[in-house]
């Protein structure tokens, strides 16, 4: 399955702001927008241009892509599913990607990013109400109870992802046991549930051409 296995850093340089994609780097003195707050490449420091119309658009679309970890095809299909359903379409975009199992992973704690959880779902540490999912994009809903596998328990790297998510805050649509590593799908997420830099309705625009 084709994915970006670049430096994530540039990413977020390219974008001119924190898309938080290595998790406590971002958060500290080493972040790259901090330290190199310009685009990447040899004329990354050359006069930048200003971006409207169009520009704008595909800027707030490959925000989203790049924080979610998704490509362009699957980002197309979570668009036109929410286009479909009676709501607000770009809040309805946004709850999608919110439901992915590694972005739940994430949000619980298992894991100090989103690319780090997608890879522990990959590996198969997580299961949905009792049973091993190992679909990143897996969907979950309202009453799932997402754990770590009893085996996967002692992985060295929950100890410190549960620190790293407890400086985070709580998540309001998931009931979280930290101690136990579980998480219960309590709510949809709603829109101020979701701290993220992206315009959804600029993207909205752009899909809708």
């Amino acid at each position: 399955m084709a994915r970006y296995t670049g430096a994530v850093c540039r990413l977020c340089r390219r974008d001119g702001v924190k898309l938080f994609l290595k998790g406590s780097r971002c958060f500290s003195e080493k972040c790259a927008i901090d330290k190199r707050n310009f685009p990447p490449g040899q004329h990354g420091q050359a006069r930048a241009k200003k971006i409207v119309g169009y520009g704008l658009q595909l800027r707030e679309k490959q925000k989203a892509k790049r924080i979610y970890f998704t490509l362009e095809t699957q980002f197309r299909a979570y668009y036109e599913k929410a286009s479909n359903k009676t709501g607000v379409t770009g809040e309805l975009l946004l709850q999608q990607l919110e439901r992915r199992l590694d972005n739940v992973a994430y949000r619980i704690g298992y894991a100090i990013s989103r690319r780090q959880a997608r890879q522990i779902v990959r590996h198969g540490h997580v299961s949905v109400n009792g049973k091993k999912v190992n679909i990143p994009s897996f969907q979950v809903k309202v009453g799932d109870v997402i754990e770590i596998r009893e085996k996967s328990k002692k992985l060295e790297i929950l100890a410190s992802s549960q620190q790293f998510a407890a400086g985070l805050g709580q998540v309001p649509w998931i009931a979280i046991d930290r101690e136990a590593l579980t998480g219960k799908i309590v709510a949809l997420p709603r829109r101020e549930d979701i701290q993220l830099p992206v315009n959804e309705q600029l993207i909205v625009e752009l899909y809708s051409k």
